[in-house]
């Protein structure tokens, strides 16, 4: 197991570098100049020299590269070009509220998905099970920001009961509508994947012994059933926690929710170079850790997993 996650761990150093190098060129490929940003409408050759002498825009991109890869080995993520506060700590102010909407939205897309794939699994209500999986179809396809509309226009505009928009000093009403739209999509593939591990689980021989030991149904499908159909579970909620703290952009943008996702988007449309590559740095590293705790959490949930490279 340790020597699994040392290798994991040092793994991440040429993700980094890959992540930092390609958003670092990007940056200066795709169109859009930050200093004409900076200075308006109203601007002179002069001033616009002077400022790209400031921020440093005017030494040759090598130059820029090997001093950016300097300052983040330092842990160092430069400045904002608007702002001129260091992007550290707004990555620090505003990805503990990434963090909240992600786990709330995890939450309900677990507990939701589980209990919608048992219950269709189970089949002792055949009609509305085959309604769930329908509505997990939907769930799949429906686009995120389509959803979050609908959910203001249906909860906040015609039935009053929830706020459209913001973060309320982090109220819950103000988290509800931005969770389930999030965690919409992960609910109904969890709900489907747990289906299909339900069904295939309840024809095995352990869960025909522990029946015939006379244990409960209930006691059958939470202890033996549903924890063997946990590891693609897993999986899904381990990638899509993942997205969740690294491309919630869209849900963050509709709700207004002051989180990473919507911080990037402001910097994409601002130009604001170190911003853009200081938080998908920090993006691309969570979301390879996340990633990381899924594996190790393969061998802690079914114990005839091993962890190439290490023991049980």
């Amino acid at each position: 197991m340790i020597r699994f996650v040392l290798r994991r761990l040092l793994l991440l150093i040429p993700v980094v570098w890959g992540v930092l190098t390609v958003t670092f060129v990007l940056m200066y490929i795709v169109p859009g100049d930050p200093v004409l940003t900076l200075a308006g409408e109203r601007y002179d050759e002069k001033t616009l020299e002077e400022m790209r002498r400031e921020l440093g825009l005017d030494r040759p991109l090598l130059v820029q590269y090997v001093e950016y890869l300097g300052r983040v080995a330092r842990f160092d993520l430069g400045r904002s070009f608007m702002t001129r506060r260091p992007v550290i700590e707004s990555i620090r102010e505003r990805f503990p509220r990434t963090l909240i909407l992600a786990f709330s939205a995890m939450a309900f897309a677990v507990v939701g998905g589980l209990l919608i794939g048992a219950f269709a699994a189970w089949g002792r209500i055949p009609w509305l099970g085959r309604t769930l999986m329908a509505g997990s179809l939907v769930g799949v396809s429906i686009p995120v920001f389509w959803l979050g509309l609908l959910l203001i226009y249906l909860f906040a505009i015609k039935l009053s009961l929830l706020p459209p928009s913001g973060y309320g000093g982090g109220s819950l009403r103000y988290l509800v509508l931005p969770a389930i739209t999030l965690s919409f999509a992960s609910l109904a593939t969890v709900a489907r994947v747990t289906r299909s591990g339900v069904i295939d689980s309840v024809s095995e021989d352990y869960v025909r012994t522990a029946r015939a030991k006379g244990l409960g149904e209930i006691v059958v499908m939470s202890k033996h059933v549903l924890r063997n159909a946990l590891i693609p579970v897993v999986t899904i909620v381990g990638t899509d926690f993942g997205s969740y703290l690294s491309g919630s952009v869209l849900t963050e943008s509709i709700f207004g929710w002051p989180g990473l996702g919507r911080y990037i988007v402001q910097a994409i449309l601002k130009r604001d170079f170190p911003v853009i590559q200081g938080a998908v740095l920090f993006m691309a590293i969570v979301f390879v850790l996340v990633n990381l705790l899924v594996d190790i959490s393969y061998g802690l949930i079914d114990p005839r997993v091993r962890l190439k490279g290490g023991g049980r």
